[in-house]
């Protein structure tokens, strides 16, 4: 399995590897404040050709995220919901058994990950792994039913900002509160270190987390999130 790294061009970077473990499918994402160039995202793809891959997907990307991409002949390939939370009210989940995840826990939650989403958005093991690493504080914890891991969450912490990066429960164990209680977890742990605001993404055919989320004090934000892709071919110019 190919690592993630980065590309540089001047002062820009972008984050690159295997999309969830795919050889062919390379992963592109922003690693800066500063959206990218399309001259950036032409040089990535055209690195990324040399190393093999005939397809590139962005991360969930934000409008002004997206114009560098669109610019360099990326198109749509899914959309998502983005929610908010000012934090100031965090609602109580259901009673739980909840507990730290493990490195040892890490495959029984790729199992119920694998269960919960469609093929697309289903993590493997590098793409758990930079979920942990995204930002630089995250918690991992999981859901049990008769000391069977059931359901979890990742949850990161940038400073003042809050993200709940991952949730997922398996589909058979869904309706008992405990996506609830794990969603009350995560924001609990956010407001006591100091956070202010936490953002979650959703596919927009996913009414269920859609309707979890804003039960659970989330506000649907106007602009959503976009997942960008293009094919590419080594020897072939990017334009």
């Amino acid at each position: 399995m190919r690592g993630v790294d980065e590309v540089r061009r001047g002062a820009e970077r972008l984050r690159v590897g295997a999309w969830r473990g795919d050889g062919s499918i390379a992963y592109v994402a922003p690693l800066t404040d500063r959206p990218p160039s399309a001259a950036m995202v032409r040089h990535a793809c055209e690195i990324l050709a040399t190393r093999g891959y005939r397809e590139v997907l962005t991360a969930a990307l934000a409008e002004r995220e997206r114009v560098g991409f669109l610019a360099a002949g990326f198109e749509v390939r899914d959309s998502l919901h983005l929610l908010a939370h000012d934090l100031r009210e965090v609602p109580s989940g259901r009673h739980a058994a909840l507990r730290r995840g493990r490195r040892r826990d890490r495959l029984a939650a790729l199992a119920v990950d694998n269960q919960a989403f469609p093929a697309f958005w289903r993590l493997d093991e590098s793409g758990f792994q930079e979920a942990i690493t995204a930002t630089p504080s995250s918690r991992f914890r999981v859901a049990l039913v008769d000391r069977r891991i059931v359901g979890y969450a990742v949850t990161g912490r940038a400073g003042r900002r809050g993200y709940l990066q991952r949730l997922a429960v398996e589909p058979g164990m869904q309706g008992r509160g405990l996506g609830r209680a794990l969603v009350a977890d995560s924001l609990d742990w956010l407001r006591r270190r100091g956070v202010t605001e936490t953002v979650v993404n959703t596919q927009v055919q996913n009414e269920r987390a859609l309707h979890l989320y804003l039960r659970m004090g989330f506000r649907l934000q106007p602009s959503g999130l976009e997942v960008l892709g293009r094919t590419i071919a080594e020897h072939q110019p990017i334009r």
